[in-house]
């Protein structure tokens, strides 16, 4: 099945992370910056620089776009490392803080490695996360769970920017690090079409 509107990798690992930031971001198309975000915008300035660098049997891509027309997502990556013998790719996502606990990163990752499965008509088995935090990789087995996971999560998300609603705010300890805490104000109960049901009950009260 071919998408007319291909999805962002991005929004993948937004969803995952939280499909309320989801929304905020490729629905309402809002960005809000904080320091995190900051140094992550300057560490992919930095990563996305288009060139092609060679080391021996290992060759270099930066910023290289990828897509996939039966799964309807697009993309750029980081870094792909292209080996000669044997031939490989081997798709290197780089992130501003440590690993974690989720699975959001990891399903980035895949995706891309799918598209790049796609486009090239090859096998990939391993990616790899690069964390500046810890200044080291996380090697990533594409497995055939992880990449259960993310079509289930492409499905979820299309699904989701389909539907063009903001999801409920839930809170938890990841919001902490979210630039949309002062704008989604996860911890207030009332932030949703509850609190606007609400104003307009008691506004027809009013006018009763």
């Amino acid at each position: 099945m071919l998408h007319n509107n291909p999805i962002p990798i991005s929004a993948l690992q937004h969803f995952v992370f939280c499909p309320r930031q989801c929304a905020y971001i490729h629905i309402e198309c809002a960005w809000d910056e904080n320091y995190l975000t900051a140094q992550g915008n300057q560490l992919h300035e930095r990563v996305h620089s288009d060139e092609f660098e060679a080391r021996g049997p290992m060759r270099t891509e930066r910023g290289v776009q990828v897509c996939s027309e039966r799964l309807g997502i697009t993309g750029k990556l980081d870094l792909l490392e292209i080996g000669s013998d044997p031939f490989s790719l081997t798709p290197v996502e780089y992130k501003r803080g440590k690993p974690k606990m989720s699975d959001c990163d990891r399903v980035q990752l895949c995706a891309q490695a799918l598209c790049l499965e796609e486009m090239r008509d090859t096998r990939i088995t391993r990616a790899a996360l690069w964390y500046w935090q810890v200044r080291k990789r996380e090697w990533l087995e594409i497995s055939e769970n992880l990449r259960t996971k993310t079509k289930q999560v492409i499905s979820q998300t299309r699904d989701l920017l389909g539907a063009g609603l903001l999801p409920k705010a839930e809170y938890t300890t990841a919001c902490k690090a979210c630039s949309f805490m002062d704008r989604c104000q996860p911890k207030l109960k009332d932030t949703s079409a509850h609190h606007l049901k609400r104003m307009f009950d008691s506004h027809e009260e009013t006018a009763e």
